[in-house]
């Protein structure tokens, strides 16, 4: 008995997140999670450092207020789907050591097909301090659990950039918004007018959602929210993959 007591406590210990963090499937498992950063299907190419599962960590409030926000779209037969959550700032630093390569693949011009990489810090698309560090940021787009989501991403094809029609760029799994996710272009502007009416009302439906929950959208990327007052220090602890 005493053995059993003393395994459970350790797998607790196990699983605790510094700071007030914790997994998001812990609070809410039916958003759907799609962790680009800890795969090679991001605009660097490789996972990236301190990704070590394809989990979403957050601060408990964050987590809750997600949960919040969910209910509500269940209502409507949407979801929606983590594309990124707290990051590692060493995973901040392997972003400003691509973007100091000197090298563009055609892959990764597909994330930034007018930008150099080189301008993409001076451009506010990529921060060499980033919120998620410090846990109050999210990457995040609408699910429509009614439609066909089965299309999935493969290395192996070539696509079209991330602001050409839905048809054409890789695929997500999501609704259309217009631009594919982390997609530095200024058709990725929240308000941008580029976009069709129907992209428009879908970017408008995420940010209202979000919105009630005291969520901020970054008007340069239809997908980054912030809760103010959530973050605090930057941390760098490893994403290591849940226990169940």
């Amino acid at each position: 008995m005493v053995l059993a007591l003393a395994l459970i406590a350790e797998a607790a210990q196990a699983q605790q997140l510094p700071g007030g963090f914790v997994y998001l499937r812990d609070i809410d498992p039916t958003i759907i999670q799609d962790m680009r950063y800890a795969t090679a299907n991001n605009f660097v190419g490789h996972p990236l450092s301190g990704y070590q599962a394809g989990e979403c960590v957050v601060k408990r409030e964050v987590g809750l207020r997600l949960k919040a926000v969910q209910q509500e779209l269940a209502t409507q037969k949407l979801s929606l789907k983590m594309f990124d959550c707290y990051r590692p700032k060493r995973a901040v630093a392997d972003m400003v050591k691509w973007s100091r390569s000197g090298k563009e693949t055609p892959a990764e011009r597909r994330y930034n097909p007018k930008i150099p990489k080189a301008d993409l810090f001076r451009l506010g698309y990529i921060a060499a301090y980033s919120g998620h560090s410090t846990g109050s940021a999210l990457d995040l787009t609408l699910v429509d659990l009614t439609a066909d989501n089965s299309a999935k991403f493969d290395p192996a094809k070539v696509y079209a950039d991330c602001t050409a029609p839905v048809e054409a760029r890789a695929p997500e799994g999501s609704i259309d918004m217009g631009t594919g996710y982390d997609c530095s272009d200024v058709k990725s502007h929240t308000a941008s007018p580029a976009i069709a009416p129907e992209q428009r009302k879908w970017r408008s439906t995420l940010v209202a959602a979000m919105r009630k929950q005291g969520f901020v959208n970054y008007s340069k990327e239809w997908w980054h929210f912030s809760l103010p007052g959530a973050g605090g220090e930057a941390y760098d602890f490893p994403i290591a993959p849940r226990r169940p």
